[in-house]
């Protein structure tokens, strides 16, 4: 199943005057994507955002603008586009003609009603290298597990961008032991149907440090598991009782209702259960984004899943963590490059990390080392191309590491080709502790392995020409309103120099 263009009036009648309940602007606004001539602005009218969004089904009409001040008295460019009900009444404008390497204010109107206003920047220049680039990533924020006070703190740090890698949202129902709790939804257990997942997004995208987050500046989101099911892969649903019809049909709406709900282009409109999220994002010849995905293309994951000893199945060369055409996108773009720094913005671990204290060795088989051929060959392009001075960006697991990536994790003596920063959740998994149990046994078994730490929070990155900064930001608690932000470790890392020194 196709949806149409946001904005499209192949249906006849637009309404432009419009009296709606109370205001639609209760989801706030979002950019993304940035360009050296504009970014994608996002909005969607939800009067009443928990039970469908509350708007007629009619398209209606949206004014858009985009100024110079926070006041937005001195406009630069505006526009109208169209909301309709196929895509739950949000808007997607990509804004061209603007200027590279700036701030700009954004708004929209609707129903006579005006939006919050949001700070998007547009991207440096191709073929100028800024002085600076300075941004955060996050993953992992369970509605019920604790308070987003992790954004809270991460929208005062005036960062140029925001990097998302994934459970934006999470699928599971209600329960009654969380700090707050899912909605109820009609569908029981799970989310099933495109209106639960809408809904789901809608509640999650109420939360006001969120929204701020969203204001300060443009994000790069991409998604991981539970926008969707825990530990899918392609059309495999984890549930052995649910067909791949079944699934597909399930991953349709989730995959709609997230578009629907993120600062996305047009060229990543879903087309029934498919959706390319995969895209790079340049910042001038500072530094090269690759957003992958690696949940869609997947092979299923080898010996049954789970945390085991690694079977024969996990070195099969046919089994892959990217696909082969996604794969092939990623080496290209890495090779056409010419950034100082090439960024992977993606979900779960590429470092190989035993997580058993004692003899026996095991590894999470949803991660990369589940499919070891797809990780060798990552990990052998970055050693044949020093120069892109790579840096894997991940999140997943709820806790935060360090890791100086090598061929081979479990020998002495290796070159580091890489960096990898894995950032630790919102609040997934409520309130952390500095240290897990077992957490010297494990840092002594894994030699790679720099920093290891079980609090929320997000990384704090800064990149210059000659070195990245990426700082540890934990939120100790999440259980209550006001936790304080605690730098926990700063790494650095040289142009030129792979792996992190602690600062």
């Amino acid at each position: 199943m196709a949806w149409p263009l946001l904005g499209s009036q192949a249906s006849a009648f637009v309404r432009s005057q419009l009296r709606l309940p109370s205001n639609p602007f209760t989801l706030g606004v979002a950019s993304g994507d940035p360009s050296p001539d504009g970014f994608v602005l996002w909005t969607r009218l939800a009067p009443n955002p928990l039970e469908g969004g509350g708007m007629p089904a009619q398209n209606v009409e949206v004014k858009w603008e985009v100024a110079d001040d926070e006041a937005m008295s001195r406009p630069i460019i505006k526009g109208t586009t169209v909301a309709t009900p196929d895509l739950a009444h949000s808007v997607h404008v990509e804004v061209p003609g603007l200027k590279p390497d700036r701030w700009y204010f954004y708004r929209f109107t609707a129903a006579g009603e005006a939006s919050p206003v949001g700070r998007a920047r547009t991207a440096p220049a191709r073929g100028t290298t800024p002085e600076k680039l300075k941004f955060a990533f996050a993953s992992c924020q369970h509605w019920e597990s604790g308070l987003y006070t992790a954004y809270q703190h991460m929208a005062k740090e005036g960062l140029d961008l925001v990097a998302h890698l994934g459970d934006y949202i999470y699928e599971g129902g209600p329960t009654t032991k969380g700090v707050r709790r899912h909605s109820d939804i009609e569908s029981g257990a799970k989310l099933l149907t495109l209106l639960d997942f809408r809904n789901r997004h809608a509640q999650y995208k109420t939360d006001e440090h969120l929204q701020a987050a969203h204001a300060m500046c443009p994000w790069l989101v991409t998604w991981d598991d539970h926008e969707v099911m825990n530990n899918y892969a392609t059309l495999i649903s984890e549930n052995p009782k649910e067909t791949v019809e079944e699934f597909a049909s399930k991953r349709a709406a989730a995959y709609r209702a997230y578009y629907e709900h993120m600062p996305l282009r047009s060229s990543a409109i879903p087309k029934g259960p498919d959706m390319q999220l995969y895209r790079s994002v340049s910042f001038g010849g500072l530094a090269e984004f690759a957003v992958l995905d690696t949940r869609q293309y997947r092979s299923d994951q080898p010996c049954g899943d789970g945390n085991k000893p690694p079977c024969p199945e996990v070195f099969d060369e046919k089994r892959t963590i990217l696909g082969d055409t996604q794969e092939k996108w990623l080496y290209d773009t890495l090779t056409k490059s010419g950034a100082k720094w090439n960024i992977l913005a993606q979900q779960v671990m590429v470092g190989r990390l035993d997580r058993t204290v004692g003899e026996e060795v095991t590894y999470p088989l949803d991660q990369w080392p589940g499919y070891e051929a797809s990780r060798q060959r990552l990990l052998k392009h970055f050693k044949a191309n020093p120069d892109l001075n790579p840096v894997v960006l991940t999140g997943d697991i709820h806790a935060n590491f360090v890791h100086d990536l090598v061929i081979d994790d479990r020998a002495t003596g290796q070159p580091v080709v890489g960096t990898e920063f894995v950032g630790t959740s919102i609040s997934s998994s409520g309130d952390g502790v500095e240290k897990r149990k077992g957490h010297d046994e494990i840092m002594s078994e894994n030699p790679c392995m720099k920093f290891m730490n079980g609090e929320r929070g997000y990384v704090s990155c800064e990149v210059t020409p000659s070195t990245w900064t990426s700082k540890y930001q934990v939120v100790p608690v999440v259980s209550k309103p006001g936790g304080e932000l605690v730098t926990r470790k700063t790494y650095v890392v040289e142009n030129g120099r792979p792996g992190a020194q602690e600062a």
